[in-house]
């Protein structure tokens, strides 16, 4: 026990060091996104606390609105819902066309919780467009969708956690139609099997992939598992300030 308890005051005290190196090392460098206290704008690049302050803003539904509103993105605010139980959301938004945002979704008028149309915006031009044109030598036209707003359980199971669908902060992305008429798909293109075309498109997939774990609290991948075979599932789960976040 007198082992485990020193174990546990080391990793209290590495964990204290090292905040204390990132605060200093973002101070430093002048990028205010590394810091945890500092306001998020979206028009800063993806930093160290990025992810974390994105979630957040399920609990300011006005802050997130002016936070899309600053960037240019375009929306509706929905009415509130009231799903019974566990279900329904009073922060969700829909996307409409124009403003900061360029790419259109399929099918169209999704509807999601403010803090992940904030992350998809970032997703959007920091990660999917980059990786779009470093892969494929395309930008995305449009980002074909599974939906978001779902009242049901993880997995659709009669008992346990109810999924992040259940209040719309959740979204699974399918795939993705590019500019130049393309279309590249979780369930057909994630394996990479085949010609020197097939792995740009696994590879751009793996890399919009990785990009959303620094934006989203979860996000699920065919890596994790067969029920994600032919989707990415997004979500805002709140796990408290420093709470873990999964990317698989």
């Amino acid at each position: 026990m007198r082992a485990l308890r020193r174990s546990a005051r080391a990793l209290v005290v590495l964990g204290v060091l090292a905040t204390v190196a990132l605060v200093a090392w973002g101070s430093l460098r002048g990028r205010p996104q590394d810091l945890p206290w500092t306001p998020l704008d979206l028009s800063q690049p993806i930093g160290a606390f990025t992810g974390r302050k994105l979630t957040a803003l399920g609990e300011d539904f006005g802050a997130c609105r002016a936070l899309l509103d600053r960037a240019g993105v375009r929306y509706t605010a929905l009415p509130p819902r009231d799903g019974g139980g566990q279900c329904g959301y009073d922060d969700a938004v829909r996307f409409t066309d124009g403003g900061a945002r360029r790419i259109s979704y399929a099918p169209a008028a999704l509807g999601v919780a403010c803090p992940v149309a904030a992350a998809l915006a970032k997703w959007e031009w920091d990660v999917v467009q980059p990786a779009a044109e470093r892969y494929l030598g395309s930008r995305v036209a449009t980002i074909e969708h599974f939906g978001s707003y779902s009242c049901r359980r993880i997995y659709g199971r009669d008992a346990g956690n109810w999924s992040e669908h259940a209040t719309a902060d959740a979204v699974d992305i399918a795939g993705f139609r590019l500019a130049d008429g393309r279309r590249v798909t979780v369930v057909r293109d994630w394996s990479g099997d085949g010609d020197a075309r097939a792995r740009r498109q696994a590879a751009f997939l793996r890399a919009v992939r990785d990009g959303a774990c620094e934006l989203f609290a979860t996000v699920l991948s065919p890596d994790y598992n067969a029920a994600h075979r032919d989707h990415f599932h997004l979500d805002q789960a709140s796990r408290g300030a420093m709470g873990w976040r999964a990317c698989r």
